[in-house]
Protein backbone atom coordinates (compact mmCIF):
# COMPACT_ATOMS: atom_id res chain seq x y z
CA UNK A 1 0.00 0.00 0.00
CA UNK A 2 1.14 3.53 -1.24
CA UNK A 3 2.11 5.87 1.73
CA UNK A 4 -0.05 8.35 -0.63
CA UNK A 5 -3.07 5.54 -0.10
CA UNK A 6 -2.18 5.27 3.56
CA UNK A 7 -2.37 9.18 4.51
CA UNK A 8 -5.92 9.35 2.62
CA UNK A 9 -7.30 6.28 4.73
CA UNK A 10 -5.67 7.67 8.37
CA UNK A 11 -6.38 11.35 8.26
CA UNK A 12 -10.05 10.98 7.96
CA UNK A 13 -10.14 8.73 10.24
CA UNK A 14 -8.07 10.78 13.30
CA UNK A 15 -10.59 13.71 11.77
CA UNK A 16 -13.95 11.38 12.60
CA UNK A 17 -12.08 10.76 16.13
CA UNK A 18 -10.91 14.53 16.27
CA UNK A 19 -14.89 15.40 15.65
CA UNK A 20 -16.17 12.83 18.21
CA UNK A 21 -13.66 13.29 21.14
CA UNK A 22 -14.96 17.23 20.50
CA UNK A 23 -18.55 16.06 20.83
CA UNK A 24 -18.25 13.91 23.74
CA UNK A 25 -16.40 16.69 25.53
CA UNK A 26 -19.36 19.24 24.54
CA UNK A 27 -21.72 16.71 25.46
CA UNK A 28 -20.15 16.42 29.19
CA UNK A 29 -19.76 20.11 29.52
CA UNK A 30 -22.92 21.13 28.43
CA UNK A 31 -24.34 17.71 30.99
CA UNK A 32 -22.44 19.16 33.80
CA UNK A 33 -23.59 22.83 33.91
CA UNK A 34 -26.99 21.60 33.45
CA UNK A 35 -26.08 19.79 36.41
CA UNK A 36 -24.77 22.27 38.76
CA UNK A 37 -26.65 25.45 37.51
CA UNK A 38 -30.48 23.34 37.51
CA UNK A 39 -33.20 25.45 36.02
CA UNK A 40 -30.91 28.49 35.86
CA UNK A 41 -29.40 27.00 33.17
CA UNK A 42 -32.30 26.70 30.60
CA UNK A 43 -33.30 30.46 31.80
CA UNK A 44 -29.68 31.46 31.04
CA UNK A 45 -29.93 29.69 27.57
CA UNK A 46 -33.67 31.39 26.91
CA UNK A 47 -31.89 34.88 27.71
CA UNK A 48 -28.82 34.36 25.41
CA UNK A 49 -28.41 34.76 22.03
CA UNK A 50 -27.74 30.86 22.02
CA UNK A 51 -26.69 27.74 23.98
CA UNK A 52 -23.04 28.44 23.13
CA UNK A 53 -23.19 32.50 24.67
CA UNK A 54 -25.25 30.68 27.49
CA UNK A 55 -23.33 27.93 28.34
CA UNK A 56 -20.01 30.71 28.12
CA UNK A 57 -22.13 33.07 30.05
CA UNK A 58 -22.41 29.69 33.14
CA UNK A 59 -18.44 29.26 32.51
CA UNK A 60 -17.90 32.76 33.22
CA UNK A 61 -19.88 32.84 36.77
CA UNK A 62 -18.21 29.22 37.44
CA UNK A 63 -14.79 31.36 37.07
CA UNK A 64 -16.16 34.08 38.96
CA UNK A 65 -17.73 32.41 41.84
CA UNK A 66 -14.33 30.04 42.52
CA UNK A 67 -12.20 33.54 42.88
CA UNK A 68 -15.04 33.69 46.21
CA UNK A 69 -14.37 33.16 49.51
CA UNK A 70 -17.69 31.30 50.08
CA UNK A 71 -17.54 29.93 53.98
CA UNK A 72 -19.74 28.14 56.08
CA UNK A 73 -20.99 30.23 58.83
CA UNK A 74 -19.83 29.56 62.48
CA UNK A 75 -22.36 27.67 64.42
CA UNK A 76 -22.79 31.15 66.78
CA UNK A 77 -23.49 33.18 63.82
CA UNK A 78 -25.76 30.37 62.21
CA UNK A 79 -28.02 30.51 65.48
CA UNK A 80 -28.11 34.50 65.29
CA UNK A 81 -29.40 34.17 61.94
CA UNK A 82 -31.54 31.96 63.00
CA UNK A 83 -33.45 33.81 65.82
CA UNK A 84 -33.35 37.28 63.36
CA UNK A 85 -35.71 35.35 60.93
CA UNK A 86 -38.02 34.04 64.13
CA UNK A 87 -37.99 37.54 64.95
CA UNK A 88 -38.90 38.97 61.05
CA UNK A 89 -41.71 36.03 60.72
CA UNK A 90 -43.06 37.45 64.28
CA UNK A 91 -43.41 41.16 63.05
CA UNK A 92 -44.94 39.63 59.71
CA UNK A 93 -48.26 39.43 62.09
CA UNK A 94 -48.30 43.23 62.43
CA UNK A 95 -46.64 44.61 59.41
CA UNK A 96 -46.14 42.35 56.71
CA UNK A 97 -44.63 45.01 54.16
CA UNK A 98 -42.00 45.57 56.70
CA UNK A 99 -41.51 42.18 57.26
CA UNK A 100 -40.33 41.52 53.98
CA UNK A 101 -38.23 44.79 53.30
CA UNK A 102 -36.24 43.06 56.85
CA UNK A 103 -36.74 39.72 55.26
CA UNK A 104 -35.05 40.65 52.24
CA UNK A 105 -32.23 42.80 54.55
CA UNK A 106 -31.35 39.69 56.04
CA UNK A 107 -31.01 37.67 53.13
CA UNK A 108 -28.72 39.72 52.04
CA UNK A 109 -26.50 40.01 54.80
CA UNK A 110 -26.52 36.30 54.72
CA UNK A 111 -25.20 36.52 51.76
CA UNK A 112 -22.46 38.54 52.59
CA UNK A 113 -21.55 36.81 55.98
CA UNK A 114 -21.14 33.83 53.61
CA UNK A 115 -18.74 35.93 51.40
CA UNK A 116 -20.71 36.67 48.29
CA UNK A 117 -20.63 40.18 46.90
CA UNK A 118 -23.91 41.62 47.48
CA UNK A 119 -23.54 45.58 45.66
CA UNK A 120 -25.91 44.78 42.72
CA UNK A 121 -28.74 42.38 42.56
CA UNK A 122 -27.97 41.38 39.30
CA UNK A 123 -24.45 40.12 39.99
CA UNK A 124 -26.27 38.28 43.27
CA UNK A 125 -28.26 35.98 41.15
CA UNK A 126 -25.20 35.41 38.78
CA UNK A 127 -23.16 34.74 41.95
CA UNK A 128 -26.05 32.33 43.58
CA UNK A 129 -26.50 30.44 40.55
CA UNK A 130 -23.44 28.48 41.01
CA UNK A 131 -24.28 27.06 43.86
CA UNK A 132 -28.06 28.08 44.35
CA UNK A 133 -29.50 27.57 40.89
CA UNK A 134 -32.36 25.45 42.25
CA UNK A 135 -33.44 28.26 44.84
CA UNK A 136 -32.57 31.11 42.70
CA UNK A 137 -35.93 31.24 41.57
CA UNK A 138 -37.32 32.11 45.33
CA UNK A 139 -34.98 34.96 45.05
CA UNK A 140 -36.29 35.86 42.14
CA UNK A 141 -40.04 36.10 43.30
CA UNK A 142 -39.65 37.34 46.53
CA UNK A 143 -37.59 40.46 45.26
CA UNK A 144 -40.06 40.80 42.73
CA UNK A 145 -42.49 40.97 45.48
CA UNK A 146 -40.40 43.41 47.16
CA UNK A 147 -40.53 45.43 45.00
CA UNK A 148 -44.19 45.64 44.61
CA UNK A 149 -44.38 46.09 48.58
CA UNK A 150 -42.02 49.39 48.20
CA UNK A 151 -45.04 50.94 46.23
CA UNK A 152 -47.96 49.18 48.80
CA UNK A 153 -49.06 47.24 45.88
CA UNK A 154 -48.84 44.24 47.41
CA UNK A 155 -51.03 41.94 48.79
CA UNK A 156 -50.87 40.49 51.99
CA UNK A 157 -51.23 37.09 50.50
CA UNK A 158 -47.96 37.99 47.65
CA UNK A 159 -46.43 39.03 51.05
CA UNK A 160 -47.04 35.78 52.91
CA UNK A 161 -45.53 34.17 49.33
CA UNK A 162 -42.43 36.51 49.40
CA UNK A 163 -41.80 35.18 52.72
CA UNK A 164 -41.98 31.62 51.95
CA UNK A 165 -39.59 32.58 49.10
CA UNK A 166 -37.14 34.30 50.99
CA UNK A 167 -37.00 31.16 53.77
CA UNK A 168 -36.20 28.94 50.72
CA UNK A 169 -33.03 30.81 50.02
CA UNK A 170 -32.36 31.71 53.56
CA UNK A 171 -32.45 28.08 54.64
CA UNK A 172 -30.10 27.19 51.97
CA UNK A 173 -27.42 29.84 52.60
CA UNK A 174 -27.71 29.08 56.57
CA UNK A 175 -27.28 25.77 56.55
CA UNK A 176 -24.95 25.82 53.55
CA UNK A 177 -27.08 23.58 51.21
CA UNK A 178 -25.35 24.25 48.15
CA UNK A 179 -22.11 22.95 49.76
CA UNK A 180 -19.21 25.55 48.67
CA UNK A 181 -16.04 23.73 46.78
CA UNK A 182 -14.33 25.68 48.79
CA UNK A 183 -15.48 24.43 52.30
CA UNK A 184 -13.83 22.67 54.50
CA UNK A 185 -14.53 20.11 57.16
Amino acid sequence: MSTGTLLAIVIPIVVVVALIAVALDLFQRRRALRERFGPEYERTVDGADSRLAAERELSTREKRHDKLDIKPLPDGVRERYSRDWDDVQHEFVDRPEDAVHDADRLVTSLMEARGYPTGSYDQQLKDLSVEHGRTLEHYRAAHEIDMLSTGHKATTEQLRSAMVHYRALFDELLFDGGQSRHATA
